[in-house]
């Protein structure tokens, strides 16, 4: 019996000698099955097992786009005001420095500029963990300066869309960035620079009415949410039960709204192949 009971009393541990699992070391995905966290980042944050696309951020989508994980931020250091006084369950002032501290993030998008596969490439691109990915007036500016400096220095512009929607601490102003980013957009298709859109999970409300599906090439990563309001809402709104895999990038393809579904794996040649047939240039 003396291996279901202590035989000696009062055994202290070190706290620095205990011994913990540490955290991270595994990922479930939706499906049940179990991936070392390890494996998971060498297989681009996509579940081997199951091919799920885990939600990823800004860092994760630079380092499998850019070159050498090299490029160059572009207004890294814009941050958003609390020009309203917002206050709900807390103030928007403090919501804000919540996050920064949170995701060491400045905002809900960032910009990046380098070589991918050889070719300059502006790529913005939203981070969920920052209020949801939620587009305001931040949001608006940097993807507006982003296409800005696509125009002035011709180069091919990438959005990658991952967000709830507009950012309701900001009212009217958030909603001004929908008609901003897509005169930005007309500006871009004048000056006939390629510009593609890679929404990813997920892309819903305000971003998807604006920059999201604007594209000259609209793509997505498997499995992605891509609708305006969400299936609860359009349910209730409707008053009909919903196909099955309703607004799964799956879905919205068959259904016309996107030109290919990506693999994160194929998403480096497949983005500059786009490009190149679209620039009617040597494929790469």
């Amino acid at each position: 019996m003396a291996w279901f009971k202590r035989t000696e009393k009062g055994i202290q541990t070190a706290t620095e000698d205990k011994k913990d699992v540490p955290k991270g070391l595994w990922y479930k995905s939706p499906t049940g099955k179990i991936v070392d966290a390890e494996e998971l980042a060498k297989n681009l944050w996509v579940s081997p097992e199951d091919g799920f696309h885990v939600r990823i951020g800004s860092k994760e989508y630079f380092e499998i786009l850019f070159d050498d994980n090299e490029f160059t931020e572009l207004d890294a250091n814009i941050t958003s005001k609390d020009t309203l006084g917002f206050i709900d369950t807390k103030k928007y002032s403090e919501r804000l420095k919540d996050a920064m501290d949170k995701t060491k993030l400045k905002d809900a998008v960032r910009t990046g500029v380098g070589k991918s596969k050889g070719k300059e490439l502006v790529v913005c691109c939203m981070d969920f963990a920052f209020i949801g990915g939620s587009m305001g007036a931040v949001v608006g500016e940097k993807i507006a300066r982003g296409i800005d400096y696509s125009i002035k220095n011709k180069i091919p512009f990438l959005m990658i869309s991952k967000s709830g929607g507009a950012r309701m601490m900001e009212a009217a102003y958030s909603l001004m960035q929908l008609a901003k980013t897509s005169a930005k957009l007309a500006q871009l298709a004048d000056a006939k620079i390629p510009y593609i859109s890679l929404c990813t999970d997920p892309t819903t409300g305000g971003t998807t009415a604006s920059y999201a599906m604007l594209g000259d090439i609209n793509i997505a990563e498997p499995g992605a949410l891509i609708g305006f309001a969400g299936p609860r809402v359009v349910k209730d709104t409707t008053g009909k039960d919903l196909p099955e895999g309703f607004q799964t990038s799956e879905f919205v393809l068959e259904h016309g709204f996107l030109d290919f579904i990506t693999p994160r794996k194929e998403l480096k040649d497949k983005l500059n192949l786009y490009i190149d047939l679209i620039q009617n240039q040597p494929i790469r």
